[in-house]
C-alpha cells in the first residue's frame, strides 16, 4: 500500500470522527432546549423555570399599590374622555380626549396583566369609583354627574379643568412609584405617565387660557 493511500485513509477517518462529534453536540443542544436546536445548552429550560419566581420577586407592595390604584384612575379618565365625542364643541378637546383613550386603555390592560402575574386580584372593570374618591385627582360623583350633563363650551371648560386635575393626581401617583417601587417595568410606565400627562396638563391649561 502506498504512502499516498495511507494518508488519504487517515484523512477520511479523521473527518468521520469529527462529523460524529458535531452531530452528538447538536443532538445534546436540541435536548437541552426542548428540541428547539437553538441557544446555549440548558439556557431555555433554565429561563422558563425561573420565570415564575423572578416575576414574583421583581416587585414590592408599592408596585402592587400603584397598579391597583392606577387602573381605576385610568378607568375614570376613559369615562370622562368618552363623553367628549358627543358633548365637546372644540375639535382640539375632542382630539385630546381621543389621545387620552388611546394611551390609557392599553396601560390598563398592562397593569391588569402585571397584577395577575404577581398573584394579585385586579380591580373590576366598570366598578363604582366612589370608593376611590380620596385618591389623588379622582373626580367625585357630583363632578362626574355635572360633566355628564354639560354640553358644548360648558363641557369643554369642565372637561379641561377636571381632566387637568385628574392628570395631576396621576402624576403624583407615578412619582411615588418611581421613588418607592421595585419593578423596573412599573417604574418605566410611571416615568412615561409623568412625561405624557405633564405635557397634556400644559396643553389643557393653554386651551383653558384661550377660551
Amino acid at each position: 500500500m502506498t504512502t499516498r493511500t495511507l494518508t488519504r485513509r487517515a484523512a477520511l477517518a479523521t473527518a468521520a470522527v469529527t462529523s460524529a462529534l458535531v452531530l452528538a453536540a447538536c443532538g445534546g443542544n436540541s435536548d437541552d432546549n426542548g428540541g428547539s436546536g437553538t441557544g446555549h445548552t440548558g439556557h431555555g429550560a433554565s429561563a422558563a423555570s425561573a420565570t415564575p419566581s423572578a416575576s414574583a420577586e421583581a416587585h414590592n407592595a408599592q408596585d402592587v399599590a400603584f397598579a391597583k390604584g392606577m387602573i381605576p384612575h385610568h378607568q375614570q379618565a376613559l369615562e370622562m374622555a368618552e363623553l367628549a365625542a358627543d358633548r365637546a364643541s372644540s375639535p382640539r378637546v375632542k382630539d385630546l380626549a381621543a389621545r387620552i383613550e388611546k394611551a390609557q386603555d392599553p396601560e390598563i390592560r398592562t397593569l391588569t396583566g402585571w397584577l395577575k402575574a404577581w398573584g394579585e386580584q385586579p380591580p373590576m372593570a366598570g366598578m363604582d369609583h366612589s370608593g376611590h374618591a380620596g385618591m389623588s385627582g379622582m373626580m367625585s360623583e357630583v363632578d362626574m354627574a355635572a360633566l355628564k350633563k354639560a354640553d358644548g363650551k360648558d363641557f369643554d371648560t369642565r372637561f379641561l379643568s377636571l381632566m387637568a386635575e385628574h392628570h395631576q393626581g396621576a402624576v403624583e401617583m407615578a412619582t411615588t412609584e418611581k421613588q418607592r417601587g421595585r419593578s423596573d417595568d412599573a417604574k418605566a410606565m410611571a416615568d412615561a405617565i409623568i412625561t405624557a400627562q405633564n405635557a397634556e396638563i400644559k396643553e389643557m391649561k393653554q386651551l383653558l387660557g384661550a377660551r
